[in-house]
């Protein structure tokens, strides 16, 4: 059974920046496995849940929307099975909750109905 742990969540003023790490265990073949994928979601209040990066771990593949590309930037440590989310330049508009999931099926990198396993999530507060 996969487990997911995030962490780094927190407040912070716009333009600041926080790292979120997301911690796997419980992996059958870890990161090298061909279509396994990490990726971390949000979701505001009243709001749908959205990707906001993904990687293929194995090949180190990486997925933004056009909302967070050039700010966000997902990362990997093969060594601790553990994908970091680097966030830049942050806006009021990111707060939100923030979840990292896996999946192992192909395609479809930021669409959250495709993952089938949730951590409990972390949030982010970004204030004006």
């Amino acid at each position: 059974q996969v487990q997911l742990v995030e962490s780094g969540g927190g407040s912070v003023q716009a333009g600041g920046s926080l790292r979120l790490s997301c911690a796997a265990s419980g992996l059958a073949s870890g990161f090298t496995d061909s279509t396994f994928y990490l990726g971390w979601f949000r979701q505001a209040p009243g709001k749908e849940r959205e990707g906001v990066a993904a990687i293929r771990t194995s090949s180190g593949s990486k997925y933004y929307p056009d909302s967070v590309k050039g700010r966000f930037t997902i990362s990997q440590d093969n060594a601790q099975n553990t994908v970091y989310l680097q966030m830049n330049s942050l806006k009021p508009e990111d707060t939100a909750m923030y979840y990292c999931a896996a999946k192992s099926t192909l395609l479809f990198a930021l669409t959250p109905s495709q993952y089938n396993y949730w951590g409990q999530g972390t949030q982010v507060t970004v204030s004006s």
